[in-house]
């Protein structure tokens, strides 16, 4: 899962990534020397305690933010050193985003916050291929209801379902049952479980809960802005115990 190799078989891959915020003794390092790649149609899980650089993980491998030093790749297309307008077309065209908070607009309706993306793109979107990212998250209600409407699972189906509708080489989740209750977080989990196997798409999730990490088929741990450790195909109880055993890196 580590190494890194040329081609296309990686959505993603960072190479000898570091980030450093601020100068002098006021520097923080957040990442340290992170390679990782990514395999086309997996679904990751990066975990590690408050202060380990998950955030700052994420972030760099979605071209959010530059790296101090190191290479990030999507595709075969190299992100670090690209301007900001170049990245907000990549990240518009070729990436997802689920957030914690959902981040829709009420001024719009479901089916408008879902194809929001495409229309800040000037991209048409097919309504057959809508229905069915719709009825892939499993999105019950009528498209025409506003987001304030609903219940906070279905509030994250939108989300989920605005993030897929692009058909995005990657997406990227931070955090994205971190506000829902326990049944509904499953249900959410389930969902996209169901939705990596059926169209292959590969997602890199930040989270902080060992259910959802089970979800995934490989969990990465970070500790001091550095990679030290993964599981694969690990339930909750593994996870939970490797978290636990962080503190001896």
């Amino acid at each position: 899962m580590t190494a890194v190799a040329n081609g296309l078989e990686y959505a993603v891959r960072m190479e000898s990534v570091a980030k450093t915020y601020g100068k002098g003794d006021a520097a923080v390092s957040a990442l340290k020397d992170v390679t990782l790649g990514l395999r086309r149609g997996s679904f990751t899980a990066i975990m590690g305690p408050s202060g380990s650089g998950k955030s700052t993980f994420l972030h760099c491998a979605a071209g959010l933010d530059r790296p101090t030093s190191g290479r990030i790749m999507l595709g075969d297309t190299e992100l670090t050193g690209r301007r900001e307008s170049e990245l907000t077309a990549l990240r518009r065209e070729r990436i997802g985003f689920v957030f914690q908070s959902y981040n829709l607009l009420d001024a719009l309706t479901v089916e408008q916050n879902i194809v929001l993306p495409l229309r800040l793109g000037n991209q048409r979107f097919d309504p057959v291929f809508l229905a069915e990212v719709v009825r892939s998250v499993e999105l019950d209600v009528p498209l025409d209801r506003r987001p304030s409407k609903l219940s906070g699972g279905q509030q994250q189906r939108v989300a989920i379902a605005r993030a897929l509708v692009t058909r995005p080489e990657v997406v990227f989740l931070d955090e994205p049952t971190g506000a829902l209750d326990t049944r509904t977080a499953r249900q959410v989990l389930a969902t996209l479980r169901q939705t990596v196997d059926r169209w292959g798409q590969t997602a890199l999730m930040v989270t902080h809960d060992p259910v959802a990490a089970s979800y995934a088929d490989t969990v990465v741990f970070l500790a001091d802005g550095r990679i030290v450790g993964e599981l694969t195909g690990a339930n909750p109880e593994r996870i939970a115990q490797r978290m636990t055993h962080l503190g001896e890196w």
